[in-house]
This record gives C-alpha cells, sequence and structure tokens, in this order.
C-alpha cells in the first residue's frame, strides 16, 4: 500500500513537471552581469566540495582496509 502511494506520487510529480514543460511561454527577463559571477562561484564551490567529499570518504575507506589487513596479520 505504501509503496503504490509512493509510486501514484511520483508519477504526479513526474507529470506536473511535463505539463509545466510543455506550457513554456515566454519570458521577458533580464539577467545582470553579475549573474554570470554568481553561477561561476556556485560551479567552484560544487567542486570543491564534491573533491573535499571525496577526499573524506577516502581517507574512511583506506583507514577501514588498512585496520581489516593489521588485524588478520596479528592473529
Amino acid at each position: 500500500m505504501k509503496q503504490q502511494v509512493t509510486r501514484n506520487i511520483f508519477y504526479s510529480l513526474i507529470l506536473a513537471i511535463v505539463v509545466q514543460a510543455l506550457l513554456i511561454q515566454n519570458a521577458f527577463a533580464y539577467l545582470d552581469p553579475g549573474t554570470g559571477s554568481y553561477i561561476f562561484q556556485v560551479l567552484v564551490a560544487a567542486v570543491i566540495g564534491g573533491l573535499f567529499t571525496i577526499k573524506i570518504y577516502w581517507r574512511k575507506i583506506k583507514d577501514f582496509v588498512i585496520n581489516c589487513f593489521s588485524k588478520k596479520q596479528e592473529k
């Protein structure tokens, strides 16, 4: 029952996105020069954050493997 409700919510969300994409109208908007700079800052922050996350998990994985092999050698 819960899985069916989740599936219905997912399909409703997909349908809403498709309908919204099909009914797009022209938006006469203005992007000031600072927008490009902001987008660049967000991309740089995302890359640095991703690299930092990989660094953290890589160290945990490396430590786990080292601990597994060092315990086996002690026995």
